[in-house]
């Protein structure tokens, strides 16, 4: 049950900390949302450690942290990028999906098949992940701009590579240090890219509040997926780690007033009997 938990609590914090990140976007940008918000992550994390104390992360959990952090950042940036070519509609659904699907069919070939439940709660759940991240009809935008779903493809890969990395990382333990790594990982990345493209670093005042949301509320979730991963199945985790643009449709249909769509309510139940299922545990009658 922990891992359900855990995995619900990934979904939950990043999906408040995507509201929160999009309210700071609208204010400073982006990138540079992404990267105060890494920075801000950063410093949470390394007061944390001088807190708790936890042991340094040996060479290889370090670098591999870093590497899912890349992974994850590239992702992001390709994501944003395909947004801003007017793919919106379609950018969402494509990327979380597969940033879903590639951990499960993953977790499946390393740690084989999960319980026949869990299996219906994958679909369940990929579904979900599909219906709600629309923002309209997708479905018709999916095949009739199936020539524009590179960027999109490349986003849902790198959230997925980092589901995988992650995990890797930080299966033998620690959870402080990893998310170090990760963020600087990220961080350097982004750096680079806002260096290319000659950004501005300015951000209006207004926009630190929602950035220290972002980064708190990110660094919450990415601390539940490790424990998530730690605690039980990979694909598990990943999945329902993935639902969280539920949280974010949810945050914007309450405080912001948005509309949400048939699709989307359609989504939330189908999200809601996958946590069912996924933590369905048949009782044993046997002697």
């Amino acid at each position: 049950m922990l891992p359900i938990l855990y995995g619900l609590g990934a979904a939950l914090s990043w999906g408040a900390g995507d509201f929160t990140g999009g309210l700071a976007s609208r204010r400073a940008g982006a990138y540079r949302s992404v990267f105060y918000g890494e920075v801000i992550g950063v410093a949470i994390l390394l007061i944390s450690g001088a807190i708790f104390k936890e042991p340094f992360s040996d060479t290889r959990t370090w670098l591999l942290s870093m590497l899912a952090g890349a992974l994850g950042s590239i992702g992001l940036l390709l994501l944003y990028h395909s947004m801003t070519l007017g793919l919106m509609s379609i950018a969402a659904p494509v990327s979380a999906l597969l940033a879903a699907a590639v951990p499960v069919i993953f977790g499946i070939f390393t740690e084989g098949l999960p319980e026949y439940w869990t299996i219906i709660g994958f679909g369940f759940a990929l579904t979900a992940v599909w219906l709600v991240s629309q923002s309209g009809s997708s479905v018709t935008n999916l095949f009739t701009h199936l020539s524009d779903l590179k960027l999109p493809l490349l986003a849902g890969m790198g959230f997925g590579s980092y589901f995988i990395v992650m995990h890797e990382a930080t299966r033998a333990g620690g959870i402080l240090w990893p998310m170090v790594a990760s963020r600087t990982g990220g961080m350097l990345l982004v750096i680079g890219y806002l260096l290319i493209i000659k950004s501005t670093w300015k951000v209006e005042p207004s926009a630190w509040p929602f950035i220290f949301l972002n980064g708190t509320l990110d660094v919450a979730g990415n601390a539940f997926f490790i424990l998530a991963g730690q605690a039980g199945r990979l694909d598990v985790t990943a999945v329902l780690s993935a639902l969280f643009p539920g949280a974010t449709v949810l945050l914007a249909w309450i405080f912001l007033r948005e509309r949400l769509t048939r699709n989307q309510w359609v989504g939330i139940l189908c999200a809601l009997a996958a946590i069912v299922l996924m933590s369905y545990q048949p009782i044993n009658t046997g002697p």
